[in-house]
């Protein structure tokens, strides 16, 4: 009995536990059903993230125009190409979903991606559900995922993607910079304008919030939150394609001589706004082979040599101090036991201040720096700009250095030695002479704009700086610069430069450079050659000016480019001197012709007054060498490439070498260019198919095309 007695009171113990356990159970089940959080976790925030889910959505970048609204930069559809594996995507053998023919995909994807089919074939093979086929499989076109589609290859298929393209390739790159997707996927800008300006660029990402089932999918007619994306800007250069591809062109020219770098730019002379500037070595956005990440105009600073006796003739001038009649010894000088000697080393004698300016004497601006003193050249450069950034809407600018100490650096800095500039800083300091004796600020941005809304957030205009010098200065200079290149005594140094299409003014400028050792430069083809100018001199519109170090070729190789580059802006803005009497009933603008066919478009580009000179056998045109919305003269010859396979030469005997040089381009033909003026010989005769690989040998010769005139009074005689 007290056995059983014991059993039956553990009994009743284990039930009142049990019952003690489902209490405190229920009161858990309660405290959490009305509690908001427990040990600190947010148990309804918790259970709403088990049934929602977020998607990103992306901004699109804005894009980035010239001045006429051409593209510069800007999103494009690209494709990632995937190839499936496994044999669970096929139901239908005779309808198979998965590659099935491993080699001969290979074999079929190895040209059009540009990787060995080795490669693909080892990629194939791998045991996967799908793979991809790295950097060559990615970022393809829409024309080449288009060649794939048409191999109707099984188990290839695409994803589909944006990337940042730049139509013009190699183009302007150090100024619009480039951006490419960092490790997030987003395109972040990382050069240039793109850099500069990314947070514009790049907008505000949006977000999609939706409830989920069980396997991730939205759920139909469950509430969704959206946050739109608000797009990146839209900005303007003031950048001019047109006139670009006449400095891309002059680099390239500059490039077969031989170089280690150059860099060429053109202003607005009213505004300071940027034109066109070049450089060499460059790169192409979409392929990224960068040598150097500086930008030349602004990041490169040097001793700018003789082009600074402008700025130090003028300091002389504006101090009452200058006489350009008075004679001095030309030759040598020497200061603090420093003998410093004229370009030819002994000098021509006694001559005129003017015409040392003429003949970039040395000792003329030592003289005239001497004159007016330390303190007064150095405020009077920094009045100009140098000395400090210019603050250009362009990354990583330098200043520069300028340090007048001992009388030796006065002299030396008086005709540019002893002292760095950059490109950017003598384009800046060069506005003076177009705006009266006032500088104004470089820019490159012409407007930003709400692409959602076409509402202008930004809008760039000139900025002047500081008034340097008075008119009469001004006047005086400008004459000097014109008797430096418009002048028939062969000793001024810019005669190489002189053009009959504009009154071009200039001065021209050879420096010795810093070695790694200390030491200074020598040899003829050590140095940095550069050229300032502006033109036309009786109401300046633009200047010009270029720098290119260790050129191998002649100082009438610069010229000849440099006048190429002058004429075709003349031509292209129809500066010429004649320029009123000009019909404007006979400007043409250009349209789109890309994508036309020849049989559609002849008939009004015959009308139009433009003279089509088609370039191919194919029915459709691809290419253009003239931009749409450019206005020409009446009578301008337009190249029309197509799409054919086989390109015959035409006669180009008289054309310029604008139009001859806009044909090689055209063509992507190498070539080699002597003399200046018409084409009087090539190497490649008339209708003969063009080869790639063939190198146009192009000689050009003023004297020698008769013009309209003669032949007329000729064929009146017959």
């Amino acid at each position: 009995m007290k056995k059983g007695n014991n059993c039956v009171k553990l009994n009743e113990y284990f039930l009142i536990v049990i019952v003690l356990l489902f209490v405190l159970i229920g009161v858990k089940i309660v405290y959490v059903a009305v509690s908001p959080a427990v040990d600190g976790i947010d148990l309804k925030a918790l259970a709403l993230s088990n049934r929602t889910a977020s998607k990103t959505i992306r901004a699109s970048r804005g894009t980035i125009y010239d001045i006429n609204a051409e593209v510069l930069a800007g999103d494009v559809r690209s494709y990632t190409v995937i190839a499936y594996l496994s044999e669970s995507r096929t139901s239908d053998v005779d309808n198979p979903h998965h590659v099935v023919e491993k080699e001969a995909t290979a074999k079929s994807l190895s040209p059009l991606l540009e990787v060995s089919e080795e490669y693909i074939l080892e990629r194939l093979n791998e045991d996967k559900y799908q793979v991809e086929f790295g950097a060559s499989g990615r970022a393809i076109t829409e024309l080449k995922k288009q060649a794939i589609e048409a191999l109707d290859l099984p188990g290839i298929d695409f994803i589909e993607d944006s990337k940042r393209d730049y139509p013009n390739g190699d183009f302007a790159s150090y100024l619009i910079g480039y951006a490419r997707k960092n490790d997030q996927g987003i395109i972040a800008g990382e050069m240039g304008i793109e850099s500069k300006y990314d947070d514009m660029l790049k907008g505000i990402d949006g977000k999609i919030t939706y409830e989920k089932d069980a396997y991730g999918y939205k759920m139909a007619g469950k509430m969704e939150v959206i946050e739109p994306a608000s797009n990146g800007y839209d900005i303007y250069l003031t950048i001019d394609s047109n006139i670009q591809m006449y400095l891309e062109n002059a680099i390239m020219e500059m490039e077969k001589k031989g170089l280690e770098w150059a860099t060429f730019t053109i202003a607005d002379a009213k505004s300071g706004a940027i034109i066109a500037s070049s450089s060499s070595p460059s790169f192409d956005p979409n392929v990224l082979e960068i040598e150097n990440y500086s930008n030349p105009l602004t990041s490169y600073a040097y001793e700018p040599g003789s082009t600074m006796k402008i700025f130090s003739f003028m300091a002389a001038m504006e101090s009452g101090k200058y006489n350009g009649d008075k004679l001095y010894q030309s030759g040598n000088i020497v200061v603090d036991d420093y003998k410093i000697s004229d370009w030819n080393n002994y000098g021509w004698g006694k001559i005129s201040f003017d015409t040392g300016f003429i003949y970039s004497s040395n000792t003329a601006a030592v003289r005239i720096g001497q004159s007016i003193g330390r303190d007064y050249l150095t405020d009077f450069y920094e009045n100009l700009g140098f000395n400090q950034k210019t603050k250009i809407e362009l990354p990583n600018e330098y200043e520069g250095s300028l340090e007048l100490v001992y009388e030796s650096e006065l002299a030396s800095a008086s005709y540019g030695q002893g002292i760095t500039t950059t490109p950017i800083q003598n384009i800046q300091a060069l506005t003076t002479l177009t705006n009266n004796g006032t500088t104004m600020k470089p820019y490159l941005i012409s407007k930003i704009v709400d692409s959602s809304t076409g509402e202008v957030v930004y809008e760039g205009q000139k900025t002047e700086i500081n008034k340097v010098a008075s008119k009469d200065t001004i006047n005086k200079i400008l004459d000097l610069m014109d008797l430096v290149v418009n002048n028939e005594d062969r000793t001024a140094t810019g005669v190489g430069y002189h053009t009959d299409a504009v009154t071009l003014v200039g001065k021209t400028g050879t420096a010795q450079y810093t070695k790694a050792d200390g030491k200074y430069s020598s040899g003829t083809f050590n140095n940095i050659r550069s050229f300032s100018g502006v033109f036309p001199k009786e109401n300046p519109e633009y200047i010009i000016y270029f720098s290119v170090k260790d050129f191998i070729g002649s100082s009438s190789d610069l010229g000849r480019i440099t006048k190429s580059v002058v004429e075709s802006i003349a031509k292209y803005k129809n500066l010429s001197e004649h320029e009123s009497k000009v019909d404007k009933a006979k400007i043409v603008t250009v349209k789109n012709y890309i994508n036309s066919s020849i049989d559609d478009i002849k008939k009004s580009l015959d009308s139009s007054g433009l003279v089509p000179i088609i370039i191919g056998t194919g029915d459709i045109i691809i290419n253009q060498s003239i931009l749409k919305n450019t206005k020409v003269i009446h009578g301008t010859k337009i190249l029309l490439l197509t799409s054919g396979n086989e390109y015959h030469m035409p006669n180009v005997i008289g054309w310029s070498s604008s139009e001859i040089i806009n044909l090689a381009n055209l063509l992507k033909l190498s070539y080699n260019i002597n003399g200046f003026g018409k084409v009087v010989n090539v190497s490649i005769l008339p209708d003969q198919i063009i080869n790639q690989e063939d190198i146009l040998n192009i000689t050009l010769d003023s004297r020698s095309v008769v013009n309209e005139k003669e032949e007329d009074k000729e064929k009146e005689q017959i």
